[in-house]
């Protein structure tokens, strides 16, 4: 999927969700951004799953569910960014820009 066509489906996620918005305004904003807490801790969730490390449960995950979790993560947070403003897109990809710059054109710790 081109880069374009991932925003437009980003745009048709976030027209979706707008439509059936039962708490408008800042509220229902805020409680967009808080989505994402719960997606992270589904990763914290699987990735405990998938290492066995709650002895009650064993292991209850796999890999992939990791995967999955974090690809919600990353959906999530596309979609409360465009909730935020309507140029998304050119936002993320300005702000990746400045982080790849940034971080690419220094030694990592370490390395030095």
């Amino acid at each position: 999927m081109a880069n374009d066509d991932v925003w437009a489906a980003i745009d048709d996620l976030w027209t979706w969700l707008d439509a059936g918005e039962t708490h408008p305004g800042r509220e229902g904003l805020l409680l967009r951004m808080l989505k994402l807490t719960e997606e992270v801790g589904e990763v914290a969730q699987a990735v405990i799953g998938a290492t066995g490390q709650n002895p009650r449960k064993g292991t209850t995950h796999t890999w992939d569910d990791v995967q999955a979790e974090l690809c919600d993560v990353v959906l999530t947070a596309m979609v409360a960014l465009r909730t935020l403003t309507p140029d998304a897109q050119e936002v993320f990809t300005t702000h990746l820009e400045r982080v790849r710059a940034r971080s690419l054109t220094r030694p990592r710790l370490g390395q030095m």
